[in-house]
Parts: structure tokens; sequence; C-alpha cells
């Protein structure tokens, strides 16, 4: 008969990392100005955010930056009651919380991000939504500290 062995092992990853020239732009625009950019494909006009370098249908290079939203709507969402352990942070993350996908106006794809609401009553599909900002914003996607109901 075997045992079950419970062994905790602490590990660090002490490294950094470059989001390259186009994620640099957007989040640099989002941590100085709240403006949130897209990117446009010359051939399907697609705009994708977050920003990328090639159009998935087409694979053509994007090449325009196109600002979007701010104000977006809710597509789809969840309410989470469990805890865990928010990677951005180390932190435990306050529970229930509202998550969703954000399709901001002018663009074709959907951000997902917290929302500041958590009754499940409150939420719908296609509620208007605007981002609150953090006030102290480190060119992260986490500067939107979450959508909030439009009005």
């Amino acid at each position: 008969m075997s045992k079950l062995l419970d062994v905790t092992v602490e590990t660090k990853y002490p490294y950094r990392y470059s989001c390259g020239e186009i994620g640099s732009y957007f989040f640099k625009r989002l941590r100085d100005e709240k403006r949130i950019f897209g990117r446009k494909c010359p051939k399907c006009g697609k705009v994708y955010i977050p920003p990328r370098p090639v159009c998935g249908p087409c694979w053509s290079p994007t090449s325009e930056w196109v600002e979007v939203g701010p104000a977006g709507t809710l597509e789809a969402f969840t309410v989470v009651y469990f805890t865990f352990l928010d990677p951005m942070t180390g932190k435990t993350r306050p529970v229930p919380y509202g998550y969703g996908l954000v399709k901001l106006d002018g663009c074709d794809s959907r951000l997902q991000h917290f929302l500041s609401e958590s009754d499940p009553k409150k939420l719908k599909v296609g509620l208007r939504l605007v981002p609150e900002f953090e006030e102290e914003r480190k060119g992260r996607l986490s500067d939107i500290k979450w959508f909030k109901p439009a009005g």
C-alpha cells in the first residue's frame, strides 16, 4: 500500500521580458493617457485589442493604430464565488466578483476583464460598460481596474 506524500516547495521566477514594440506602445498609452489603442488590418479592416502584429483571418501585417472605446458592450460574463490567488498581485482576490468579455467600440475582438458589478441580476449581455482606471498606473492591463456599467 502506498502513502500520499505532500511536499511544499517555494519557487521564485525572477525574470522580466519585453512585450515588444507593439505591446509597449499599447501599454504606454494606457498608462500615460488612459487611452486604449488597437491595431487595424489593412486588408480586412478588423481592429484588434490587445493589439496584434498580424491579422489572424487573413495573415496580413497590421499597420495602423486606432483608438477604440473606451466604452464597450458586455458580450459574456460570469460571477466568481470562490477565492484564489490573483496571479497579477499574489493576493487572495475578494469574492464575489464579476468577470466578462467586453467588446470595445470600434474593435472586432474582445477583452477579458474584471467587472465592478458582482450581482448577476444586474449583469446582462448587451450591458454598456466603461473602464475605471487605477490612480497609479504601471503600464499593464490591470491599469484598467475594471469595467463598470455606463451611465
